[in-house]
């Protein structure tokens, strides 16, 4: 594990790849934004951990594959913590069933590797505001390309979930499920953007999930 060097900055991220490159292209990017800073680099999901501890990041940019502990595993013991950082799932596959397993576990989004640094950037913005990264033409990809034999009972978990729902906080669900924005679900539901917030933190109790990608991954499954 390779610490960088502490600055105070509004986004602290950790870096976690096997690869030396991408660590090194990635930690390059981000330092050079004036609201970002890498704080430390980890090569496997063991170290990952301990770096977490050791330098409180508010987003993690996790490599899915690597040796001895991948980014899977490592995802699921971060967002089981009462307080996780932030995750974006780094992969070169976007069509990956441990990509799906990440976000189901909390996982906040997912990076294509080749995704253009102004996007990562970006990207890491986004989930620090607690926002989703994840448009639902992606989950509807990664849902229908994944091969899942748990469909059925997911389906009915779902739908025994969203029933505990009011009629509004289904609607703001809904809109959730189809990649709609605060702002957006604001205007079309003639409602302020501060009550939508208040019905999202209701919705993450009620559904039982940790941000606004697990509420739309139960909003597709769901459907029929």
């Amino acid at each position: 594990m390779a610490a960088v060097a502490r600055t105070v900055s509004p986004i602290r991220v950790l870096i976690v790849d096997d690869d030396a490159l991408v660590r090194a292209g990635l930690s390059m990017i981000l330092n050079a934004t004036d609201d970002v800073r890498v704080v430390a680099e980890a090569t496997d999901g063991s170290e990952a951990v301990a770096a977490v501890d050791a330098y409180s990041p508010d987003v993690v940019l996790m490599d899915i594959r690597m040796r001895r502990m991948d980014g899977l595993a490592a995802t699921e013991a971060l967002c089981a913590r009462e307080r996780p950082p932030q995750i974006i799932v780094l992969t070169t596959f976007d069509a990956d069933d441990y990509v799906l397993r990440a976000l189901r576990s909390g996982a906040s989004g997912f990076l294509l590797k080749d995704t253009p640094p102004a996007d990562i950037v970006q990207a890491i913005r986004l989930v620090a505001a607690g926002d989703a990264m994840l448009s639902p033409a992606v989950t509807r990809k990664l849902i229908g390309h994944v091969a899942d034999s748990g469909v059925a009972a997911r389906r009915a978990r779902a739908r025994e979930l969203l029933e505990r729902l009011t009629e509004r906080e289904r609607e703001v669900a809904e809109l959730i499920g189809q990649g709609r924005s605060n702002a957006e679900i604001a205007e079309q539901l003639f409602m302020s953007v501060a009550t939508v917030k208040a019905h999202v933190t209701r919705l993450l109790t009620k559904l039982e999930v940790a941000n606004r990608v697990q509420i739309a991954l139960l909003a597709h499954d769901a459907e029929p």
